[in-house]
């Protein structure tokens, strides 16, 4: 059996834990199995690299942080090799570049365009265990390239799929995906399963793990996933196309899991004449300058003008904002802009809610029961979401998380 394992950081986040994660990958050769790792930079070093080149730079050229920020993956690969040498396992390292991870040219957050793992293919053949240093590769330029945060679940996904890997494993800190975030609701459900497609919302609005871009690879590409704990290593989660027979529609609840997420802000741009076009020209301009817009509310026209309000990742406000000051609202007859950090979005993610009418009104009267004003909403076949403010939204996942009866 043919397994790629991936470990994140707090995995691999002082010697111990690398020593812990050798005697696991010794195990899995005795097994028989071909073993093939992505390891992520240790505990915080991403975060300290950061904090330095803020430090020492305002500019920070995009290729300079690739080359700094990459630097964590590669010494925790040296090191993880050490410790499986210790235990009689040979391994050898590879960067990015040498496993055959070719990107873009977009520094900080690279997309991968092709793999060609020669030479893991010949260390799998020759009995060694390739360890492969996540989210980076190497740009048409020849330059080192970084994936971004979670690049590293990427990797893993990717080398499975052309590796032909019959497991990729995703080992965190976590044993599992769960019905919501467990530090915020004590009656958090491990679930043992749980389809591509409900993963993939659930990472779109707030669950942190595993990354969005590695479900999106996994779930077009059909890599087994599963995430499951590196302090444990009791089963995890299981990431499915469709849920076995154990996981009856009867016993499976309508809805999986609650969501929630304050990484962003809501952005207005206020009476935008009501005609056609102008939505166009202001969301093409979004995308042109690579701002993530994501929930869209357009208010009922009065007069022929309207409002139109989206939310956007807080990072990118002042962006936002400089780019609709710049001349853009004057460019589509707008006649201002206002932004409010202080929102969150909390989710109900189901697939059963695409044949189970009465999930949205549910959802609202809960809310509006505990008098937590809904800003936006947003939908799709097995998600609804809504923006409230930012100080009640563990709240609102909380009430959620019992009306739709994932307690317990």
């Amino acid at each position: 059996m043919r397994v790629v394992q991936k470990f994140g950081g707090t995995s691999v986040a002082d010697p111990d834990r690398i020593r812990t994660v050798a005697d696991h990958v010794a195990r899995c050769k005795r097994r028989g199995m071909d073993v093939v790792l992505v390891i992520s930079a240790m505990g915080k070093e991403t975060d300290e690299l950061l904090r330095m080149a803020r430090e020492v730079s305002k500019v920070r050229p995009g290729r300079e942080m690739d080359m700094l920020i990459t630097a964590g993956e590669r010494k925790a690969c040296a090191l993880v090799c050490m410790a499986l040498a210790d235990v009689g396992v040979p391994a050898q390292s590879f960067t990015g570049s040498q496993a055959g991870f070719q990107t873009d040219t977009n520094h900080e957050n690279a997309k991968i365009l092709n793999i060609t793992p020669t030479r893991i293919q010949e260390a799998i053949e020759s009995g060694i265990v390739p360890v492969v240093a996540g989210s980076q590769g190497v740009s048409s330029e020849r330059d080192v390239t970084f994936l971004g945060r979670g690049g590293s679940d990427t990797t893993a996904v990717a080398l499975a799929q052309v590796l032909d890997a019959e497991m990729c494993e995703l080992y965190t800190d976590v044993s599992g995906v769960f019905s919501a975030d467990p530090r915020i609701v004590d009656a958090a459900k491990k679930m043992s399963q749980i389809t591509f497609d409900e993963l993939l919302e659930m990472t779109a609005t707030g669950c942190p793990k595993p990354a969005m871009r590695s479900v999106e690879v996994a779930h077009n590409y059909g890599v087994p996933l599963h995430v499951r704990s590196a302090f444990t290593w009791e089963p995890g989660t299981l990431v499915v196309r469709e849920y076995s027979e154990e996981e009856s529609a009867v016993e499976r609840p309508i809805i999986r899991a609650v969501t929630h997420d304050l990484s962003e802000s809501k952005v207005t741009v206020a009476n935008v004449p009501d005609q056609p076009g102008v939505s166009a020209q202001l969301f093409r301009a979004m995308a042109d300058a690579e701002v993530n817009v994501d929930m869209i509310v357009q208010n009922v026209s009065e007069a022929g003008r309207t409002d139109i309000s989206f939310t956007v990742p807080s990072e990118d406000v002042e962006r936002t904002k400089g780019l609709l000051e710049g001349g853009l609202i004057g460019a589509i007859g707008a006649e201002g802009i206002t932004t409010d950090s202080s929102v969150g979005r909390v989710s109900v993610v189901g697939a059963g809610m695409k044949s189970n009418p009465g999930v949205a009104a549910t959802m609202f009267e809960t809310l509006a029961e505990h008098g937590i004003n809904i800003e936006m909403i947003s939908t799709s076949a097995i998600r609804v979401s809504c923006v409230v403010a930012s100080d009640r939204a563990e709240e609102a996942v909380q009430i959620l998380h019992t009306a739709f009866g994932l307690d317990g």
